[in-house]
């Protein structure tokens, strides 16, 4: 491990998956800006579709050919059920087969990579997303609370989406005192059916939508409304950028992995 290390250059790959919104593009950016990674460490900010010069070949191509040799590489995703997370992980050379069909070819890579964890259920996500909706709730113990993500509908997907949600559920009801915390994807189409059973639960309760989203855009702001005609709900749409909190969490992931990677006398800039 000692050889190893010193004779190797660490460098970020921070992967998400990209929007034709600049917007979207550009809160993603200023979060990854905002990083404050190894002294000396690169980080590129790459996406797996639409952003041109952007993608995760131009990021491992741009790092090796500062002379990175161990790659870091943080999945700015939601979930473990994300299935371009499998897509990903099979270009990259990281697993052999892709469990679903995948039109993303292998990548060219050089340098030994550093695979890290999606956001899930972290701690600090869900401090998050309980300050987002907190201003909707004057009494809490009062209210229920609705977390609602994209969801999957593929076997193995679907559970691991779950899995995550509920846990993030439990977090945000806990930090904020609700009577009760449900959960809904969009995909399988969910809503309708657990606002329901909600209601029915807390039929004197006032529902507070938590939407589980990176950036605001078409599923928050329209997808979730239409969604929820004829019901009665608290919600405004805020998503978890712009946050400071991403980025922090971008630098655990980093921390953990380049300590992992035996990378020696970890600092961070600005300490």
């Amino acid at each position: 491990m000692s050889d190893h290390s010193s004779s190797s250059t660490y460098g970020v790959l921070i992967i998400s998956h990209g929007s034709r919104s600049a917007d979207w593009v550009r809160l993603v950016d200023d979060a990854v800006a905002a990083v404050q990674a190894p002294y000396g460490v690169p980080v590129f900010a790459s996406y797996l579709e639409l952003v041109d010069g952007r993608l995760i070949q131009d990021g491992i191509t741009a790092l090796e050919e500062q002379g990175v040799t161990d790659i870091a590489v943080v999945p700015l995703f939601l979930s473990s059920g994300s299935t371009h997370l499998d897509e990903i992980r099979y270009a990259l050379g990281l697993q052999a087969e892709p469990m679903l069909p995948t039109e993303l070819e292998p990548f060219r890579v050089r340098a030994k990579l550093h695979w890290g964890w999606p956001i899930d259920d972290d701690p600090d996500t869900a401090s998050l997303i309980y300050a987002n909706i907190a201003p909707l709730s004057a009494n809490p113990a009062e209210d229920a609370v609705l977390v609602v993500g994209h969801g999957s509908v593929e076997p193995g997907f679907h559970e691991k989406w779950q899995q995550g949600l509920n846990l993030l559920a439990e977090r945000i009801c806990a930090l904020g005192g609700y009577r009760e915390a449900g959960t809904a994807m969009l995909l399988p189409d969910q809503l309708k059916q657990r606002m329901e059973q909600l209601q029915s639960r807390n039929p004197e309760a006032a529902v507070v939508i938590a939407p589980f989203f990176l950036s605001e855009g078409y599923f928050t702001r329209n997808v979730i409304p239409s969604r929820l005609q004829g019901f009665d709900y608290r919600y405004n749409g805020r998503a978890l950028l712009p946050s400071p909190l991403v980025s922090r969490w971008m630098e655990k992931q980093i921390a953990a992995l380049l300590t992992s990677a035996g990378a020696p006398n970890y600092e961070r800039t600005g300490d």
